[in-house]
């Protein structure tokens, strides 16, 4: 018989842990060994029990799941991490896979998508659902956006107009227009409002 598949749970809510503990253990192939409830919490865990996988939500209280995914990684660079939660946007998940994260499955996938990355990620692979992965690939691929140009973003998103802009920076109204011409181009956008929603999601800015 086969070594099963031993997984630690970092979830801060003891409804998601108890559940998902129960349904992982299900499978035949699957034993849940530990849990943590907080980000500081996930090293001396993952110490203590040696899993194969930590399944890792990204809000934590004490250290962030990027935090902790990254601490993790610096104290064991073999470290088998995947990334459970809800929305998150792409640059925070962007920013778990650069701290060393292997994968990542949104709290409402499938089961059987959840079963699949666990045993991908155990077997030293990767998982990112396909849609995900290609919004990754065009962000590191786009034009960068230059920090006066996430300025004028965040100002557009709070509704000012172009003139309302151009007073604040002291510039003029057409230098405005030509700095949101090429907002639009980079993120391939038609209007304001386009980009603001896309700017968003791409995390470049908060609302």
């Amino acid at each position: 018989m086969s070594t099963p598949l031993t997984i630690l749970i970092v979830d801060d809510h003891f409804v998601v842990r108890s559940g998902l503990s129960a349904s992982l253990e299900v499978e035949s192939d699957i034993v849940v060994i530990g849990e943590a409830k907080r980000g500081d919490e996930v090293l001396q865990a993952y110490q203590r029990r040696r899993p194969d996988v930590v399944l890792m939500d990204l809000q934590l209280p004490g250290l962030s799941g990027v935090q902790a995914t990254a601490a993790l990684r610096a104290h064991d660079p073999q470290a088998r991490i995947l990334v459970y939660s809800t929305f998150a946007r792409d640059d925070e998940v962007q920013a778990a896979l650069d701290a060393g994260a292997a994968g990542y499955v949104q709290k409402s996938a499938l089961r059987d998508e959840l079963l699949s990355a666990l045993r991908r990620v155990a077997a030293g692979g990767e998982y990112l659902p396909a849609e995900l992965a290609q919004r990754l690939a065009n962000l590191r691929q786009s034009a960068t956006i230059t920090s006066r140009e996430r300025e004028i973003l965040a100002l557009i998103a709070n509704g000012h107009a172009n003139k309302q802009i151009a007073a604040l920076f002291e510039i003029s109204e057409d230098t405005v227009k030509r700095h949101v011409s090429h907002i639009l181009e980079k993120l391939n956008v038609n209007d304001r409002a386009q980009a603001t929603a896309e700017a968003i999601r791409r995390g470049i800015i908060k609302v």
